[in-house]
């Protein structure tokens, strides 16, 4: 039953997604005085429909997207004399630009939105791999890969010993910077005996004198136990905020999401092959594309376990991932009706500096088989993605 509910759920965040994407459209191209005919969220049949105005709202059978119908968007859509006036060519480039950027915009704004409100009810997560002390323990011998001894009397606590307290961020080791916690570990497991390890405690830097342990770790390679410096501290993986902290501290995690997503985007091409592998039962990881379908399936599982940060995180990063990719410079995407859109108005710039007259919009018929290209690149992915999803699911806990 949680697992239907969370499959249901994220697919409704999704569709409200869309919805919202499109009312950018919609809202911008009102506010600029636009004739907007139709706003429509999903594809194929209508279910319903109703007019308020000049537009007709509705919707339709398949939730896979939606569409805000402005006049006179290209040079292919015919106007009639009463919508000419108030045609989207008419306007100016950059109201142009402002309504055909304002879908990913609104996408951006949920993945803040969602971004703030889990900093305030569950805190963000150290994306930045900062290196904060979380709980401060002992520096005990490995067990296994994912257990230490437990402590007890004999077994040193450097940390503690030289009054580290959690929340602390370790700012050097042994005059060595450590901008992550990657960095500090890996000074610290070289260290031996007395070591100067610089923190910094509400604005204020301190430096502690750890009496560095010699502890047994296991190779994560090979299994095998090796002798490594330890002080006994993990590092901080979620941060709390209040209302005021969480505004900086949304936009910070925002810029670094985005930085994954851009990655992510710029790697699509070489995981496509690995489409193809998992649709013949190769391995499916969540390093491969998903489809909303499979989306909705990862979220349905998250929700079965209480996952509910992670959830959301899925969401976030879906909105910034669909708001980045939009803005390709790409027809039919909204980035490469933006793209057309300054284009002429610098050759109308460079012209009128030139003395000579503007010149007519672009002829997007001359366009069409490069749109038609790109359609047909992206309907096959989006056929192998959900092809995937269904043959062989990402399930991420089974």
């Amino acid at each position: 039953m949680a697992f239907a509910f969370g499959v249901v759920l994220f697919a409704l965040g999704i569709a409200i997604s869309i919805a919202l994407h499109e009312a950018g459209h919609l809202v911008t191209a009102k506010a600029f005085g636009m004739r907007v005919r139709r706003y429509y969220i999903g594809f194929g049949p209508k279910i319903f429909s109703f007019r308020r105005g000049e537009t007709e709202y509705g919707m339709k059978w398949i939730p896979a997207g939606g569409f805000c119908d402005i006049a006179g968007m290209t040079a292919l859509d015919e106007v009639t004399e009463e919508e000419r006036p108030r045609a989207f060519f008419r306007k100016p480039t950059w109201q142009r630009v402002v309504v055909l950027s304002a879908g990913s915009a609104t996408h951006f704004l949920i993945g803040i939105v969602l971004i703030y409100v889990l900093a305030l009810t569950s805190g963000l997560p150290n994306v930045a791999d900062t290196a904060t002390a979380g709980q401060i323990s002992c520096a005990a011998n490995q067990t296994s890969p994912s257990a230490l001894e437990p402590c007890g009397p004999g077994v040193a606590a450097p940390a503690a010993d030289a009054g580290l307290r959690p929340g602390d961020t370790i700012v050097s080791v042994a005059g060595t910077a450590t901008p992550t916690w990657t960095d500090a570990v890996k000074l610290i497991q070289a260290a031996d005996g007395p070591t100067p390890i610089v923190v910094e405690r509400g604005g204020e830097r301190l430096t502690l004198t750890m009496d560095v342990a010699k502890v047994q770790r296991l190779d994560p390679q090979t299994g095998a136990p090796r002798e490594v410096g330890a002080i006994g501290v993990s590092q901080k993986l979620i941060f709390d905020y209040n209302p005021l902290t969480a505004v900086p501290a949304t936009f910070a995690y925002t810029g670094q999401m985005f930085a994954q997503v851009w990655q992510g985007l710029m790697m699509f091409p070489e995981k496509v092959p690995r489409l193809i592998d998992a649709i013949s039962g190769g391995e499916r990881d969540l390093e491969t594309p998903v489809s909303v379908v499979g989306a909705s399936v990862i979220g349905g599982d998250l929700a079965e376990r209480g996952l509910w940060q992670v959830f959301v995180q899925l969401l976030v990063v879906l909105n910034l991932f669909v708001g980045v990719f939009n803005l390709l410079p790409l027809l039919p995407l909204d980035g490469g009706h933006i793209a057309v859109n300054l284009y002429e108005r610098v050759r109308d710039w460079i012209r009128a500096r030139l003395g000579k007259v503007a010149m007519p919009p672009v002829d997007y018929t001359k366009l069409l088989p490069l749109t038609y290209v790109v359609i047909l690149i992206g309907g096959a992915v989006s056929l192998l993605t959900l092809t995937a999803d269904i043959v062989n699911p990402i399930r991420p806990f089974q």
